[in-house]
């Protein structure tokens, strides 16, 4: 579904970190088709996580890529001049890695994006900055669809650190008056994700396993709801949000506000794909011990302040998956 998109955006110059990933690529290209001033990609292409050049093959020669690291001050203090809008994404990807070392997660996720912003604040705080944070802040589910207002109890280190960074943000927003705005992003999926392992965008993970035959697992009954967005639909939210000023020093619950138990979610990657088959297996102690409960996102308040909506359905994006993955699967795994 094509979005129109802010006619303010032509003309600005803009910062996107973790800029080769999907998210952060596809806000690239929409923003390149709508006449952005200038656009700077900034990445530190660390293994295992989501960087690849292929992402943005056809505009390479319409953006400016740098590969550096947010926590890197004397490189950040440089980038963040004369930005007017900085797509903060870079980040440490999954929540059970963030159990193996917190250290490295809390250095990134929360860090990374302290020494960002703080350089913003000494060198251009016009610039509005966004934060990409996760519906697993939220920890154990009290009922849905999950609004704002929810209370945040984060169950890891990922969720805990994305928890901090956001209120970083709101920080420094109130008390230094830079134009924030925070994101809680459900499940995420499409083209130009990583599929090289299920650490991050399962959907994505589970086509490939369809595409090469294998059994998919299910944990439990497969009875879990999720909600799943569409890289296009977010990549739209996050510039809707960017460029609407009513917007600026909010948080917002970003989803397709629709749920979907897994169970369902595979059968669609499989019937979509034509290849492979599931099974149901016993929850790992791993993925118990952080398991949220359902998920369903109340998307009223960004739907009630932008022009923002989400057009694609589950069905839809699976297949724009699965069609570009077989396109393009020699650059993904």
């Amino acid at each position: 579904m094509s979005t129109l998109l802010p006619a303010s955006i032509k003309g600005k110059r803009v910062l996107i970190t973790g800029g080769l990933g999907m998210i952060g690529s596809t806000i690239a290209r929409k923003l390149e088709a709508a006449g952005a001033g200038s656009i700077t990609l900034v990445d530190a292409c660390i293994e295992p996580y989501g960087a690849n050049i292929f992402n943005i093959e056809d505009i390479r020669d319409r953006v400016t890529v740098n590969i550096s690291d947010i926590r890197d001050r004397e490189s950040m203090k440089v980038l963040v001049r004369d930005q007017d809008v900085i797509f903060n994404l870079a980040g440490q990807v999954s929540h059970n890695d963030s159990m193996n070392d917190p250290y490295l997660d809390a250095d990134i996720n929360y860090i990374g994006h302290l020494n960002v912003l703080e350089c913003v604040r000494r060198y251009n705080r016009g610039a509005v900055v966004l934060h990409a944070g996760s519906r697993l802040q939220f920890g154990r589910i009290e009922g849905n669809p999950v609004a704002e207002d929810h209370p945040l109890r984060p169950r890891t280190p990922y969720a805990l650190n994305k928890t901090a960074a956001e209120n970083t943000y709101n920080f420094y927003h109130e008390m230094h008056g830079i134009p924030t705005v925070a994101f809680r992003i459900a499940n995420p999926y499409g083209p130009r994700s990583q599929m090289k392992h299920s650490k991050y965008s399962m959907i994505n993970w589970f086509i490939r396993q369809a595409m090469e035959g294998k059994t998919i697992t299910i944990f439990g009954d497969g009875t879990q709801v999720r909600d799943y967005i569409f890289v296009e639909d977010l990549a739209d939210a996050f510039i809707f949000a960017a460029f609407t000023p009513a917007c600026h020093g909010e948080t917002f619950n970003v989803g397709s506000g629709v749920g979907t138990s897994f169970r369902d979610m595979v059968k669609i990657v499989l019937e979509t794909v034509g290849t492979g088959k599931f099974e149901f297996v016993p929850w790992p102690e791993s993925y118990r011990n952080v398991e949220t409960g359902d998920h369903v996102t109340d998307i009223g308040k960004i739907c009630g302040l932008t022009a923002w909506r989400p057009g694609t359905s589950l069905a839809q994006g699976i297949r724009s998956t699965h069609e570009y993955s077989v396109q393009h699967r020699a650059h993904y795994w």
